[in-house]
């Protein structure tokens, strides 16, 4: 498939455009049914002339920052473009770029046609044209990613529309407990990666690469994909590569998260104001965790914490603990859920001075009640202050 980079002046109209197009691809007998995106730099992407090309040929509009332009070595910089745009090349470094992001990192590109440069007598603009071969075959669908909250775990507690999902998609990319957890929606003939649960990052850009390429991808998290999941970091992921927000197409499938089935199995501990916080520093500083803890304490909000200790991480959870016992008193009721809703689901009723008295692990989610909180009969609430406020 073919990359066709462009790169106008502004106000170039669409007929100069296609114009330029079936010149060139006639001139070196190339198909204009192999094209596959068209690419070009950011500050061009609201370019009626380019917009009406695009749409009138159903082809996909690839916008790229100049930065990005900037990294692509081409056989003709301009230092001119370079004054304009911030980047010695736009059509041959977009077309490079847009069949390499397709194609894969480990895929040759090659510049079938340089850049050239056309007007139209009588017309107003000029065009510049490039064109790129990948390697990879383009399947001529638009891709798709769906990011798919899977809940606690069981099938029961998955919302039909991330069930479908799941069933649906061309390829599932998941962390391998969590594709284990879903295999029984699984079908033959569907792609599934299974990568480690250390490998978000390289399952967001498998995902978007594959996406790009024209395949329907389900991105499957446990709880809600959007709530310490992958939602975020795909859509971070796609950003970065100057996504335009349509291609590929993005869908989000909420689920049941960890605090909301948690909560469930011990009553309704969130009835009133509550907030959640990760003792996970891998991606966050310390220093931020321990803010958020203090205010969070201070404010009396019931507190859901995630990833509250790990093997190489366990004095998190004592220094949450210690924070919380400066501002609520000992016998705060604390609930410890781990893999609610699984086979080996435990919970534990504790109290805020008893909580490191229990095993507690990264599977485990640790709801903390404000003052008004209380156990009876078993069960763990929170009053939302219908019956009046109890201290």
């Amino acid at each position: 498939m073919l990359w066709v980079g462009v790169g106008c002046e502004r106000g170039t109209p669409r007929r100069v455009i296609e114009a330029a197009v079936q010149q060139v691809f006639r001139a070196n007998h190339l198909a204009e049914s192999a094209i596959a995106q068209v690419c070009t730099i950011d500050l061009k992407g609201d370019e009626p002339g380019l917009l009406e090309f695009c749409r009138d040929r159903t082809l996909p509009l690839q916008c790229f920052s100049a930065v990005d332009l900037r990294s692509v070595t081409v056989p003709n910089p301009s230092a001119i473009v370079e004054a304009e745009v911030g980047t010695p090349s736009v059509a041959e470094a977009a077309a490079i770029l847009g069949a390499s992001r397709q194609s894969g990192a480990d895929a040759q590109v090659t510049l079938r046609v340089a850049k050239q440069i056309f007007r139209q007598a009588g017309q107003p603009g000029a065009v510049t044209i490039a064109v790129a071969q990948g390697e990879r075959e383009w399947t001529g669908r638009t891709g798709q990613l769906w990011l798919v909250g899977t809940g606690p775990g069981q099938l029961d507690q998955m919302t039909p529309a991330a069930q479908t999902a799941i069933a649906q998609a061309d390829v599932v990319i998941g962390y391998s407990l969590y594709v284990d957890l879903v295999r029984s929606l699984l079908r033959p003939g569907q792609l599934v990666e299974a990568l480690p649960i250390t490998q978000e990052r390289q399952r967001a850009t498998r995902a978007i690469e594959l996406a790009q390429w024209g395949m329907t991808v389900a991105v499957i998290s446990s709880g809600d994909c959007g709530i310490y999941g992958m939602a975020g970091l795909v859509l971070e992921e796609l950003r970065s590569q100057g996504w335009d927000g349509k291609t590929p197409s993005v869908q989000v499938f909420p689920g049941i998260s960890a605090l909301q089935s948690a909560a469930s199995r011990v009553g309704a501990p969130l009835m009133h104001d509550f907030c959640a916080i990760s003792l996970s520093d891998l991606l966050t500083p310390w220093e931020v965790i321990e803010k958020r803890l203090t205010a969070a304490a201070q404010a009396d909000f019931v507190i859901a914490l995630y990833n509250p200790k790990s093997k190489h991480r366990t004095e998190q959870i004592a220094i949450a603990q210690h924070i919380l016992l400066q501002h609520r008193a000992p016998h705060t009721p604390v609930a410890l859920v781990r893999s609610a809703y699984r086979p080996d689901e435990q919970i534990i009723l504790a109290t805020l001075a008893t909580l490191l008295d229990h095993p507690i692990d990264m599977l485990t989610t640790v709801l903390i009640g404000n003052q008004s909180t209380r156990f009876h009969a078993g069960w763990m609430v929170t009053p939302r202050g219908y019956l009046g406020f109890e201290g």
